[in-house]
């Protein structure tokens, strides 16, 4: 998604990057309504139903996570790596990632600090951490048309973005912000969309939402070009809200409805199977 920039930009003059201010965030209330009332669904299933157990609550939420993974894991390293090799790779240091978060989840650790994204990036990009083993970028980079901020403000901008992020209240804006920000920083001289996205989904699992992934190569390009212009936007007008960021979170909203309608179907399905096995037992 970046590249490093030639000579020719090194010179140009370009005013600090400002993060978006967090007041200006106008996110859709009704769609994050729906997906609580469909999470609410879930675990009003698992608490009143007869035909589930008292550990279905997670037993039901770790698998369908799981499954979801497997499944878009391999459509993101088809599209994220170029060769075979490369794929298996991404997959293996994609499913350590994973299972290091579930473990920090299950200890009752919520992602909310730096360093969490240094281990982040030692585990889904080692070849990353290598060149910078332990800091931040050390070169100029560009994502589309946004020429990200210069490598000598990128800590106070990572530092400001998790102050900042711990006055957003609700996970879901907190995720989605967290996102949108750090991609427009990338502090990192590669791996910060996978780094990025893994961080988003320890926020929304610690808090019992289903992770956002890209599962398919529309949704990608989609996913890119978004963020490439509302950067832009934001490049000309920083403190204000526009609709190519509107956008951006929209479409992660969107994605995070359908996976939580993915998972109250799985708890559906599974009370259904216990139901048949219940009355072939009679």
């Amino acid at each position: 998604m970046s590249k490093r920039l030639g000579n020719k930009y090194h010179n140009r003059l370009k005013e600090p990057m400002e993060l978006l201010p967090i007041r200006e965030i106008k996110i859709n209330q009704a769609k994050i309504d729906k997906i609580d009332h469909v999470i609410k669904s879930i675990y009003r299933l698992i608490i009143y139903s007869r035909h589930h157990l008292d550990d279905d609550v997670f037993d039901t939420y770790l698998e369908g996570v799981q499954e979801l993974q497997e499944l878009l894991s391999l459509k993101n390293a088809q599209m994220e790596a170029q060769s075979e090799e490369e794929a298996k790779e991404y997959l293996k240091n994609l499913k350590i990632s994973l299972d290091f978060v579930i473990e920090e989840i299950i200890n009752h650790n919520n992602f909310e600090k730096e360093l969490q994204l240094f281990q982040l990036l030692r585990l889904v990009s080692p070849e990353t951490n290598a060149i910078h083993p332990n800091r931040y970028r050390q070169t100029l980079v560009q994502v589309g048309g946004h020429i990200c901020p210069d490598k000598k403000i990128v800590p106070q901008l990572v530092s400001e973005l998790f102050y900042q992020i711990q006055s957003i209240s609700n996970p879901i804006i907190k995720a989605i912000y967290f996102h949108h920000e750090l991609i427009r920083i990338h502090p990192f001289a590669d791996g910060n969309g996978r780094v990025t996205r893994i961080a988003k989904n320890w926020m929304l699992m610690y808090d019992l939402y289903p992770p956002i992934f890209i599962n398919d190569v529309a949704m990608k390009k989609e996913y890119i070009a978004t963020l490439s212009i509302s950067f832009r936007e934001l490049d000309n007008s920083p403190k204000e809200w526009n609709k190519h960021t509107e956008a951006f979170f929209e479409q992660e909203l969107d994605r995070l409805l359908v996976n939580t309608t993915l998972l109250y179907e799985t708890v559906i399905k599974i009370g259904q199977e216990r139901v048949k096995f219940i009355k072939k037992q009679i």
